[in-house]
């Protein structure tokens, strides 16, 4: 067992079943995903620490706690065709893809989408496709998506990625407030109608395209 291996094992005792992640699906995911590989290589040595790790641009890898629980609460069925934006190196869309029929990983970052791509041909994970391109449109050639995953908080979700989601589908992500508390967040569409859940407090870093728009001031 290398030092990642037992630092990957710690991970999954310490931080994902203590913070109820039970679902052996998304344990097994995490288990067999080198989170190593999705950061920087000075990042390496604190790969499985339970903190957001920056990518640089001020884009961040989410703390495995928050990843896994959001996961987790997307039930991902085999059948399921999967967005996740803000993608960065890969690493959720590789927990994805080992969940799902097929991943749609959208990253804007050329230089992270290249490093993405790199890592998910190390775990020879071929039901995952990195596309570039901005973020806040989502991406409707593939759409409807059946769970669509955000990569780091939003202040709010964009009617248009909301449009993509299937009949049924689940989207998840941690919306930040003007206060600036981050709450994850499941939204669910049936009939048409989409119910919101709040399911946890998380202090997830926001992603740079989805920051809060500015208040006017008289």
């Amino acid at each position: 067992m290398t030092k990642f291996d037992a630092a990957r094992a710690h991970m999954i005792e310490s931080q994902l079943r203590p913070n109820k992640v039970m679902d052996g699906r998304v344990l097994r995911a995490f288990a067999e995903i080198r989170r190593e590989l999705f950061v920087s290589e000075h990042l390496r040595v604190v790969a499985y620490i339970d903190e957001d790790l920056p990518l640089g641009g001020g884009r961040y890898l989410m703390e495995p706690m928050v990843a896994a629980r959001l996961l987790q609460a997307a039930t991902i069925e085999r059948t399921d065709t999967v967005l996740i934006i803000g993608a960065g190196l890969g690493y959720e869309a590789a927990l994805a893809g080992m969940l799902a029929r097929s991943v749609v990983a959208l990253e804007e970052d050329p230089e992270l989408a290249r490093r993405a791509r790199a890592a998910l041909v190390e775990h020879s994970i071929a039901s995952v496709s990195v596309v570039e391109g901005p973020l806040p449109p989502g991406y409707r050639p593939r759409a409807p998506y059946d769970v669509i995953l955000f990569g780091g908080a939003i202040a709010e979700v964009p009617p248009e990625i909301d449009s993509q989601l299937a009949e049924g589908g689940r989207l998840l992500a941690v919306v930040k407030s003007a206060n600036g508390i981050g709450r994850a967040t499941l939204r669910t569409r049936t009939g048409g109608v989409v119910a919101r859940r709040v399911l946890f407090d998380a202090a997830t870093p926001l992603l740079p395209s989805f920051m809060p728009k500015p208040a006017f001031v008289f």
